[in-house]
């Protein structure tokens, strides 16, 4: 098969490089890539949320499979434009997108599906909004109502703070025209967790748990970045809680989308909240995610683009799937000021070492290749991720891994999956 793969992140250089090892497999492209990427796919200069030229590729060049990276393209509807041209695609159609495109449209989603989440209210008018706040108090969660890169979400620990929220989302538009529309909700304790599925428009095939870290340094301290590390499986989510999570959370969502006429296809990323064993759903995103996909495929055994094409096709009732019995952990090193403002184009060193260390490998995010050097260009900018037959050991091999990369410019937490690793403590 010919496959093309869309985006630049450390989520897509995981998937370019778990389809590489695919039997079925005979050319493999990723438009636009990245420095790592480009050891694994064949790099095409081509934007992600150029759809048109896209689709122009993809039929020029008899692609068999294309799978959408980011949530972007989705939205903006390249899986329509490539499927009215005859060519198999993974990921949701621009109607289904909206699931992630529109937190109001996802919260309604919901509520049809009986699907347990948060109390919420949908407002375009900042006044009623406001009213809302006064009558549910704090601590109470403000979203923006369409994309924001992962950052439209403000939780707020007192009224005025989320008074202020609506006027920096709705007034300032600091998020843009995403935050035209809000979504304000109750806030929900317990701890948080991500659940993958695979879906093929009427089936879901549950994939694996995972728990990212968004706060920016040690100790879940600082600013909510797009994700500093993640590690999985999390004991959080036990076999009985994934189960409860497929039968209150995925099926009834599929089905009621399939019923309203915006089927899902691809992967479904259910964010939630488990508290007394209990899951309740923040957030759907259409998407893997990031970080944690660059866990999901360290553990993925069994052939992942024969999976991906089944979802594609319809067909998940041909699939079973199979996992490294390990812990996976991936540690995201980022630029010096992220998420604030950072250098570009500093030199990393020693990545090629790091990747030789036994059951561990460096994945990029934001770089790019200027003869032999790899420099930085984003934010986050490596994801180095390890594998281990505990929490402990997964981490002491991705810190190893962190550690032989030179990068003076970069930073990382030291704390990822310190929930876990404490438990494991606890019961050895």
């Amino acid at each position: 098969m010919k496959v093309l793969v869309i985006g630049s992140g450390g989520r897509e250089h995981a998937l370019c490089w778990a389809i590489a090892k695919s039997a079925k497999l005979s050319k493999l492209y990723c438009a636009p890539g990245n420095a790592g990427i480009r050891d694994v796919a064949d790099c095409v200069n081509i934007g992600a949320e150029d759809v048109d030229a896209l689709v122009d590729f993809a039929t020029d060049n008899a692609i068999d499979l294309v799978v959408v990276g980011p949530e972007a393209p989705l939205v903006l509807g390249v899986v329509d434009k490539l499927e009215a041209k005859g060519i198999k695609t993974f990921g949701p159609s621009a109607a289904a997108s909206v699931l992630e495109g529109s937190k109001g449209f996802m919260k309604d989603m919901c509520a049809k599906a009986g699907v347990p989440t948060a109390a919420y209210g949908r407002f375009t008018d900042a006044e009623k909004a406001k009213d809302f706040i006064r009558e549910n108090g704090a601590p109470i969660v403000v979203k923006t109502d369409g994309l924001a890169a992962g950052k439209g979400v403000i939780i707020c620990q007192s009224v005025d703070e989320a008074l202020k929220a609506v006027d920096d989302m709705m007034g300032d538009k600091i998020f843009g025209d995403a935050g035209s529309e809000i979504v304000v909700e109750d806030f929900l304790e317990g701890e948080e967790c991500s659940f993958f599925a695979l879906v093929d428009g009427e089936r879901a095939l549950p994939l694996a748990a995972a728990q990212d870290h968004k706060a920016a340094y040690d100790g879940d301290k600082g600013p909510n970045t797009g994700g500093m590390g993640a590690y999985s499986p999390t004991p959080i989510a036990t076999p009985e809680i994934c189960d409860k999570i497929m039968e209150t959370a995925i099926t009834p969502l599929i089905k009621t989308m399939a019923k309203e006429g915006c089927p899902y296809k691809g992967v479904l990323f259910c964010g939630l909240m488990v508290k007394d064993g209990v899951p309740t759903v923040l957030e759907y995103n259409i998407r893997f995610g990031d970080p944690e996909c660059q866990v999901l495929m360290m553990r993925w055994k069994s052939d992942v683009l024969e999976a991906l094409q089944a979802a594609a096709e319809g067909r998940l009732d041909d699939i079973s799937l199979d996992w490294h019995d390990e812990t996976a952990m991936v540690v995201v090193m980022a630029a010096n000021g992220y998420p604030g403002s950072y250098e570009k184009g500093t030199e990393i060193k020693n990545i090629a070492a790091a990747n030789e260390i036994d059951k561990a490998y460096v994945f990029h995010a934001g770089t790019k290749a200027e003869g032999d050097k790899i420099l930085a260009t984003g934010g986050r900018v490596l994801g180095v991720t390890g594998r281990g037959t505990s929490v402990i050991e997964a981490q002491t091999t991705t810190y190893k891994a962190v550690d032989t990369i030179d990068w003076a410019e970069g930073f990382c937490r030291r704390d990822i999956g310190w929930r876990a690793v404490e438990r494991e403590r606890q019961n050895t």
